[in-house]
């Protein structure tokens, strides 16, 4: 009790410091494609720990074909640089540790919804508000500042550990993949993402794809049907694919982990563009969509489930097949077993700081955890801070769970990978 107070107080003290840190990571502009001085600056950072600094670009491993693997279209991967720093000790007294997170946001949206320029991130009434503060670039802040209270107490710990920023997290996880096919293993994995304080213990994959509607062009005076008309056409399908979803959640309500959340698959047409010409009836649309994929439900099966509906779609509208393409996330849904070591100790460190059991969720999204645990065998938790509007204008992060997060990560540390006193 007495080293978690010590913990506690070194969190606390450096706080401030952590706090502006966070607002310089999350005023980089990490959007896909963007990430490179977001990642330079925080390798800078980690060689200026004297942790051993590995930058690379995703396009220098062969990641292809590899489980987990996504296939991707518009990245540029000769840029999309990843960062592992590691601290490594002879003779380790503990058991090595990968602390992860991705660097990579969405897309701002419209800034109009935004009460701030959303890469000038704010702090009101204890929340810091920015694109990425809480998706998850708090939670970066928490690995690193978790290991400086460590430091500052005169201790490192005592096995290796991998601090990985990486991107790709929010659409394919290859980035995550990526540092495992390049080397970096580790007895656990600790992703601290912002979960409300809860442990994820199972969640969605996920499928994305695109379609290429072609109509049968001509001018408007003539008019067009559905199957003619490339955009309304695109409305056709956009409803057969929800009528797909809900037939998805209907299985989903015998699930063993799902079956209690009310339809958590989820069907997403994202993004649709087409057309060239306003007096010509459109000859082409692409719409882009994803969908949820349940734990137990195979990725080619899924697949094939969509292209059954929108051939459906398409022999009901009289037109031509669109091509179907998967464009991005191809990510299996997964079950984090119970039972882990690792998992043990961060329930009862856990309960101590913050004086509940830890309780587990299922999560209807998808994280790059999976990569971790389901492909390579590393037991990995899932678990950070309190967020709001994640994925939304005008995102934050909760700065007083953050400081517990912070202070939960020291514990664990220590206590799983041990303590050694600076040289």
């Amino acid at each position: 009790m007495e080293f978690s107070k010590a913990i506690e107080r070194a969190v606390a003290d450096g706080f401030d410091r952590q706090t502006e840190w966070l607002g310089r990571l999350a005023s980089f502009d990490s959007t896909r494609g963007n990430e490179g001085p977001c990642q330079d600056w925080l390798a800078n950072e980690f060689a200026a720990r004297g942790w051993t600094v590995d930058k690379y670009a995703i396009d220098d491993v062969g990641i292809a074909g590899l489980p987990g693997y996504s296939p991707v279209v518009d990245a540029d991967y000769a840029k999309a640089t990843q960062v592992v720093a590691t601290h490594d000790v002879a003779d380790p007294v503990g058991k090595s540790l990968i602390l992860q997170g991705h660097i990579d946001v969405v897309p701002p949206g419209a800034p109009e919804l935004w009460s701030q320029p959303p890469f000038e991130p704010r702090v009101v009434d204890g929340w810091m508000h920015g694109r990425g503060t809480a998706d998850m670039k708090a939670g970066v802040s928490a690995m690193v500042f978790a290991l400086d209270a460590l430091s500052g107490l005169g201790f490192v710990p005592g096995a290796r550990v991998h601090v990985e920023t990486v991107s790709e997290e929010e659409c394919t996880g290859n980035g995550a993949l990526s540092t495992l096919a390049r080397g970096y293993r580790a007895d656990a994995a600790l992703i601290p993402e912002s979960m409300g304080h809860k442990l994820i213990r199972a969640e969605l994959g996920s499928v994305w794809f695109r379609l290429r509607i072609l109509g049968r062009p001509g001018h408007v005076l003539a008019g067009a049907s559905a199957g003619a008309h490339a955009i309304l056409a695109a409305m056709a399908y956009i409803e057969a694919l929800k009528r797909l979803t809900a037939e998805i959640n209907g299985e989903a309500r015998s699930h063993p982990y799902f079956g209690s959340v009310a339809d958590p698959v989820k069907f997403n047409p994202g993004k649709i563009r087409g057309g060239d010409w306003l007096g010509s009836v459109p000859s082409w649309c692409e719409l882009e969509c994803r969908l949820s994929v349940l734990p137990g439900h195979s990725l080619p099966e899924v697949r094939n489930r969509v292209t059954a509906a929108v051939r459906a779609c398409a022999e009901q509208l009289q037109a031509a097949m669109p091509e179907v393409s998967w464009i991005g996330f191809q990510a299996d849904g997964h079950v984090f077993a119970p039972g882990t070591a690792a998992e043990a100790l961060l329930a009862d460190i856990h309960q101590s700081v913050m004086g509940s059991p830890l309780e587990p969720i299922c999560l209807t999204a998808t994280s790059d955890t999976r990569i971790y645990d389901l492909y390579y065998g590393i037991p990995t938790l899932c678990y950070g801070g309190i967020a709001r509007g994640m994925h939304a204008p005008d995102e934050a992060v909760d700065l007083a769970s953050l400081r517990k997060t912070t202070e939960i990560i020291a514990l664990f540390v220590a206590r799983w990978c041990g303590l050694k006193s600076k040289s």
